[in-house]
């Protein structure tokens, strides 16, 4: 036993990072290194003078470059010692060899080996120096490759410790980073190589486990000879089969007492740390396990044999009495307590005669909570049903080498105490026992017969005997590592006695797996059943003992069949997994450095771009980007200049090298992005016009400048540039948004996307980081930046690798970033003084403005001419005309009412008698003249007669209107005494707080009801989301419970003393968007986000009528509600077919990152909620496990092409949804979908249907990929209106593979998208005929130049036509060639050089004149 807990405590691995074990499992590769001398002046004459006995010695270590984690055991070679430094260059030989294997294969796992220094102080004290180390890469740079190389290599070694892999400035690549110093002439001469042989001894050696061929492995013989190394070719020791029969565990005081305070206790901890009530539900036994298993010391052999025990009393009821009598006689030890048995015989074929080999007995409980709320258990198909797995006792036995058979008693244990399976284990009773015996046993014990077999001697480990019944083991691959599956059990074997129909599989299996411990689901519910003694089917087959439904496959006992077939009514939901592999949220486009000359950027800058100046016409100070930035909250909120005008200038537009598989270089560009919730900005179409020396500077990567177009698009050249100005002033932002206004620029990134101007394409996106706007104190500033424009394409399925945990650190891999150009941007913030403006309820602080009261009692307005604001002496009402106040009067008055002039009203009415007297003096001119005075005096009389009459019905109407209005008059009038008018700032998703002083005016009780006009102000009635609103506002009014009367869908009830105020909490939050497109604003003089331009959404408006006993209303709260566009942290741009279903999943950050997420315990994550603008799309998050990461899911259904259909989805960290922590804006684009089956290099033809509009157009099609796809017509084209008419389309795809291709019909004279469609081309590889191999000279070489031969097959002349999936790579001498039938062509080939070496595969694709492929040669290239 001795020498068993030795290896144990001497062989503790440290665990790999816990991300590590969620990735998939690998087979485990073998490996030998051989350490052969250390070169160089590592150690310092200094130290040679202060130690004594100065040796030096090396240590190895595994560590994860990707989690910065070390993991394994370190190893340690003998320390050899160093002489004087006499001789250059000094040597010192090690000569030793490490063996060691692993599954984590990944460039990313490491060894790391550092140089270490060992002597002796004066005072006889040892101690070790770090000399440096050095970086040994595992596994080359494609996964699943290890170095496979034998051959000697260098390694180089760094100054300082291995410790400094941890810093978070050491990135990946590690030995490129700048922190990172080599030390010169200092190196490790070394071999890496596999080591196959190494795989038969898995099971004896523990994976990343570091060992000598020195060490002694228990199972292992020691090595004939070749320097006593017993890893390199090892041998097995053979095996012995023990059988166990008869066992028993005896707990102490009783086994009742025993499980009675274990369920006391757990109950006691759910209560305490999930908050599950003592009585919400009966916590029951499920079954109790045995785990038996061999152990070397180092690890577990094989997998253990999982069994169930049942008391004693479960048996003596189900069994004979024969078998009943034989329990009773075993167990008298046991004074009468009631013992857990086995039913059954246990074999194990794993020991060997060794001192280190142990069996271990692991005892463990299954527990099973009911779901129901009632607390009764549900339905034994139920995968609702919560089990949890505890270990509560384990025991070590080490057979003595001469025994043979006989009886054990073995003492439990338990507590802290290290155990094999690394897990908590129950308590054991205090050691407070005055004798040593009895506290042996205070924990339990365990008994049992065991029996060396018949067979014994000739059992070897599975896999590696030759005798008769390894003959009968199905043929498999050498035994696997301990993590790994058992083999499957001989069939020659009988069944055990009392298990007649064979092993069942135990229910806890099915329920639980030891890592998800209290988390995991149960399967089944019923009682425990019979189990052998012999693995489970499910452990013989190699299945995991995981929750899962491949457990379900195992073969059952008959009990549990007939018990599940006949409740099995409905089908269960599996746990969750996802289906969409997830895009990663929260990686924005890259940032680079400087990629123009020098002699550029003096170009660039004498370009003439306007001046930036701050208010004093003072140039802006300029911020270096690569500088950090030190934000200052209250340095913001100090500063006097509280004006934020912030200007974006786009200068220039530089691209990559130009690439012949790439689409061309647009002419014309726009760009399209929203700052903070300012309207959403599309600027005008700018030319891009080269610069006229940087072609010689840059020849690879030209640089234009940008310049607004005009209608022809001609562009004018003295004024280069593109300027937009937003406004931030307190005009714009609402009371206590500057400082949320401050964080966002310390924060926040701005995207802006490039458009094709002609094709309307998108080119690519970019994000400028905008913390260096922080003005901290300074009158203006001013940033330039050099923006990588990225083109980035999300496939189907999409994997993502890396650490979710970290941002920056996830790679998908299958979605694809290309570098389209530079982008030339300057950003400028300057700061203005604003004016003081009254201290009017509007401009409070938040914390004082979300009260709201209704004491002003008596305010009537009524009709005064004073002005608002002015002081008011007393209510002044005008008199008006009815006819001017009521149109509807007005209509049925026969005399027309007179309009008043612009002037004042008096001189008005002067004015009009004047008028009136000049017309009947004119009158009576003219009836002068007539001469027919009389006549004429007749009907003037009856005129005026008629005139009468029409006044007098007049004055009947308005009679009869004042009658009919004036108790709404009055009530209307009244009505203003008691109404409270509020303006609200509202942005979407964020939930608006405020509380209305409610006051009873009157002297009596009343039963106030609360009736709202809009879905979106609701009252908080729960007292919980009433004070975290409060805490998070700072207010301190009091929160009552059990406020409000609900009545279900009726208005809610409150209860008013009389002269009593109640503060009413409502909440105003609005998930909808009602905003109009921006227009795109002008080059000068433009202020996009300025308040008369912000006006885009709507001005909403609501009513809460407050009215106490009779229908009476009591208060009214009219509301103004100004709605303001959100600020998107993140953009996503999904381009899918028309009418179809868009399914994505949108991995979340971790949640600590996101800012305004709650502080929690260490662990502990917050319930993600999300909700999404469109009522149309559906939105949902789910968690897939503890720790593990969040995705959201999107389903959106897509319209008609070329349709465009935007929305939000918020992410909220909060329970009540108060404030979202992250705000997505999402743009779905619906193309026509178009499939297309192909051959790489040979030309597919199909025909697209186009049809006309209400107008002539002239139009053109563009494509994003013009070398693979081409169209005719080529140029611009007429559209006839309301016709039809083909547009024939080619493709002829370069590379193998399934992806899209984007195709835009477009107004050439409008610059509108007519139609647009998404070709999907599945291709796949041609047949090559053909394969050649040719080496070339990596670097700045001049090429190659080679021919190959080519024989026409037909009688006849063909023309053929030359293609390569590598233009880039590969020139033709000819395109194209004529030969004749049966001749023999040469091809000559241009090879171009590349700077790095590798290989490169070339397709070379013969055509004939219809671009039908005739023959397919491939070229392998080697560049070294």
């Amino acid at each position: 036993m001795k020498d068993w807990l030795r290896s144990f405590d001497q062989n503790v691995l440290v665990p790999p990072h816990p991300q590590r074990a969620r990735q998939p499992i690998k087979e485990s590769t073998a490996f030998q290194c051989v350490l052969k001398w250390l070169d160089g002046p590592l150690i310092k004459q200094g130290v040679l003078e202060v130690l004594s006995e100065v040796g030096c010695c090396l240590r190895v270590s595994l560590f994860d470059v990707t989690y910065r984690h070390f993991f394994g055991r370190t190893w340690k070679t003998a320390v050899r010692p160093v002489e004087q430094l006499s001789r250059q260059p000094s040597r010192i030989v090690f000569d030793e060899s490490l063996y060691f294997h692993t599954s984590l294969n990944h460039p990313n796992i490491v060894a790391v080996v550092e140089v270490v220094t060992e002597g002796r102080r004066p005072d006889g004290s040892l101690q070790a120096l770090s000399c440096g180390f050095g970086i040994l890469r595992i596994f080359g740079n494609k996964l699943e490759s290890p170095t496979s190389a034998s051959q000697d290599k260098r390694l180089k070694l760094y100054h300082g410790t291995p410790r400094a892999l941890l810093h978070p400035l050491l990135h990946d690549p590690v030995e490129q980073n700048k922190h990172m110093t080599l030390m010169e002439s200092c190196s490790l001469q070394y071999m890496l190589r596999p080591h196959p042989l190494l795989e038969p001894v898995f099971h004896l050696l523990p994976e990343n486990l570091l060992v000598s061929g020195l060490q002694h492995i228990p199972g292992l013989l020691p090595a004939h000879g070749e320097k006593g190394d017993a890893l390199r070719k090892p041998r097995l020791q053979k095996s012995v089969t023990w059988d166990l029969d008869d066992l028993f565990f005896t707990l102490y005081p009783s086994l009742e007492k025993f499980e009675e305070e274990l369920l006391e206790l757990l109950i006691s901890d759910r209560f305490r740390e999930e908050g599950i009530p003592r009585d919400g539900g009966t916590l029951e036994i499920l079954e109790r396990r045995l785990c038996v298993g061999v152990h070397n010391g180092l690890g577990f052999v094989q997998r253990p044999q999982v069994v169930v025990l049942v008391p004693e009393m479960d048996v003596a009821l189900t069994r004979s009495a024969s078998f009943s009598r034989k329990v009773g006689s075993s167990s008298k030890a046991s004074s009468g307590n009631q013992a857990l048995v086995l039913r059954s015989r246990l074999r194990l074929r794993e020991l060997v005669r060794h001192p280190a080999f142990a069996i271990v007995f692991q005892l463990e409980y299954v527990f099973n909570s009911p779901s129901g709320a009632d607390g009764k258990a549900t339905s034994v198909t139920s995968l609702s049903s919560v089990a949890c797995m505890h270990m509560v006792r384990w025991a070590v036995w080490n057979p003595l080498p001469e025994a043979g058979s006989g009886k054990v008693v073995l003492p439990l244990q338990g507590g802290i105490r290290p155990n094999p399976s690394h897990r908590l284990v129950y308590k054991v009773p205090p050691a407070c026992m005055s004798s040593k015996e009895v506290e042996q046993v205070a924990s339990g014990t365990v008994q049992f017969q065991y029996s060396l077999s018949p067979k014994g001697h000739l059992d070897t480990l599975p896999g590696h005997g030759h005798g008769p019944e390894a003959e009968q083991q199905p043929s498999r691959k050498p035994p696997a590592s301990p993590a790994s599956p058992p083999a499957l059990p001989a069939r020659g074997h009988a069944a055990p006695q009392d298990s007649p129909m064979g092993p069942g599989l135990s229910l806890s299996q099915l329920a639980a797996s030891p890592r998800s411990a209290a988390r995991c689901r149960s399967a089944t519910l019923s009682s425990p059943q019979p189990a052998g003694s012999e693995p489970s089917p499910a452990q013989a087959q190699g299945l995991p003992l995981e929750g899962r439904i491949c457990h379900l496959e195992a073969e059952l006992s008959q009990a549990s069949l007939v018990l599940g077939a006949s409740v099995a009514e409905h089908l269960q939901e599996l746990p969750f997994t996802p289906v969409h592999v997830p895009i990663v949220a929260g990686v924005q486009a890259r940032s680079s450095g400087s990629k123009l000359s020098r002699a550029s950027m003096v170009l660039l800058q004498a370009s003439g771009f306007p001046e930036i100046l701050d208010a004093n016409k003072q140039p802006a100070e300029t911020v270096n980007p690569a500088d950090p930035v030190q934000f200052n909250p209250q340095k913001e909120e100090s500063d006097c200049l509280q004006g934020n005008e912030i200007v974006l200038q786009f200068l220039a537009f530089s691209r990559v090298s130009q690439d012949s598989r790439a689409a061309p270089w647009p002419k014309t560009v726009y760009f399209t992005f929203q700052l903070y919730r300012f309207p959403p900005v599309t600027t005008p179409r700018l030319q891009l016009v080269r610069l006229d020396e940087a072609g010689r500077t840059l020849p690879g990567s030209p640089l234009h400048l940008l310049v607004l177009a005009d209608r022809d698009d001609s562009s004018d050249a003295g004024s280069p540039g593109f300027q937009l100005k937003f406004l931030a002033e307190p005009g714009f932002l609402r009371p206590g948004e500057q400082s949320r206004f401050s964080h966002y620029l310390a924060a926040q990134a701005l995207q802006v996307d490039v458009w094709d101007g002609d094709s309307l394409l998108l080119v690519g996106s970019a994000a400028v980081p905008m913390k260096h706007l922080l003005r901290q104190g300074r009158p203006a500033v001013q940033v330039s930046h050099e923006l990588e424009v990225v083109a980035t394409e999300y496939e189907q399925d999409v994997v993502v690798s890396g650490d979710v945990t970290r941002l920056g650190s996830i790679q998908p891999i299958g979605v694809y970033a290309v570098v389209k150009g530079w982008l030339h941007l300057t950003l400028a913030n300057i700061g203005h003084m604003c004016e003081q403006r009254g201290r009017d309820s509007s401009t409070l602080p938040p914390s004082r403005s979300r009260v709201i009261s209704n004491d002003r009692t008596g305010h009537f307005e009524g009709g005064s001419l004073l002005r608002r604001g002015a002081p008011r002496l007393k209510n002044v009402v005008q008199a008006q005309k009815l006819a001017d106040v009521d149109c509807e009067l007005a209509a049925m008055l026969f005399v027309p009412t007179q309009r008043r002039g612009k002037g004042p009203q008096g001189a008005g009415r002067e004015g009009d008698a004047v008028r009136r007297r000049k017309l009947e003096r004119m009158r009576s001119v003219r009836l002068q003249e007539s001469r027919g005075e009389l006549s004429c005096w007749g009907a003037s009389m009856l005129a005026q007669q008629s005139v009468r009459a029409q006044h007098a019905r007049d004055l009947q109407v308005i009679a009869a209107y004042r009658e009919r209005t004036k108790a709404e008059s009055i009530t209307s009038a009244l009505s203003l005494a008691i109404t409270t008018k509020h303006t609200v700032h509202v942005t979407l998703g964020t939930a608006e707080f405020f509380e209305f002083a409610l006051r009873n005016p009157h002297n009596t009780q009343h039963t106030v009801t609360i009736e709202v006009d809009s879905p979106e102000l609701s009252i908080i009635s729960d007292s919980r989301e009433w004070r975290f609103f409060k805490d998070a506002a700072k207010l301190h009014t009091p929160v009552e419970e059990d406020m409000f009367r609900l009545r279900g869908g009726l208005a809610p009830q409150l209860f008013l003393r009389p002269r009593e105020t109640a503060h009413i909490p409502f909440k105003y939050q609005t998930f909808s968007v009602g905003q109009a497109p921006a227009e795109p604003s002008s080059e000068k003089g433009t202020d996009p986000g300025s308040p008369q331009k912000r006006s885009a959404a709507p001005t909403k408006h609501a009513k809460v009528v407050f009215r106490g006993g009779g229908g009476k209303p009591i208060a009214v709260l009219c509301l103004t509600v100004e709605t303001q566009p959100p600020a998107a942290d993140q953009v996503f741009r999904f381009y899918h077919p028309e009418l179809t279903f868009l399914k994505k999943a949108i991995r979340l950050p971790p949640w600590h990152t996101l800012p305004g997420a709650p502080v929690g315990r260490p662990g502990e994550e917050p319930q993600v909620h999300v909700r999404c603008s469109d009522p149309n799309v559906i939105c949902e998050t789910q968690n897939v496990g503890p720790g593990e990461p969040r995705d959201v899911f999107l389903k959106v259904a897509s319209g008609r092409s070329p349709e465009n259909k935007d929305f939000f989805v918020l992410v909220y960290t909060d329970r009540w949804l108060a404030t979202p922590v992250q705000i997505w804006q999402i743009h779905l684009h619906s193309l026509q979908r178009v499939d297309v089956s192909c051959v790489t290099g040979q030309r597919t033809r199909l025909s697209l249907v186009l049809r006309g509009t209400q107008a002539v157009r002239r139009v053109r099609a563009f494509t994003s990929h013009p070398q693979e796809l081409t169209t005719d017509p080529r140029g611009v084209f007429v559209l006839p209106p309301r016709g039809v008419q083909d547009l024939h389309v080619g493709v002829t795809p370069r590379r193998a593979g399934t992806r899209f291709i984007h195709l835009n019909l477009v107004d050439v004279d409008y610059h509108q998208l007519v139609a647009s469609w998404l070709v999907c081309l599945s291709c796949r590889p041609p047949l090559i005929s053909k394969a050649f191999e040719i080496t070339l000279a990596a670097g700045e070489g001049k090429g190659a130049n080679k021919r190959i031969t080519y024989t026409n097959p037909y009688p006849t002349p063909r023309t053929y036509r030359l293609l390569s999936d590598r233009p880039d790579l590969l020139q033709f001498r000819e395109e194209s060639f004529q030969v004749g039938g049966g001749e023999t062509y040469t091809i000559g080939l241009r090879f171009a050089s590349r700077q790095s070496a590798g290989e490169e595969e070339i397709l070379i694709y013969i055509n004939d004149h219809e671009d039908k492929n005739e023959e397919a040669f491939c070229v392998k290239v080697t560049y070294q």
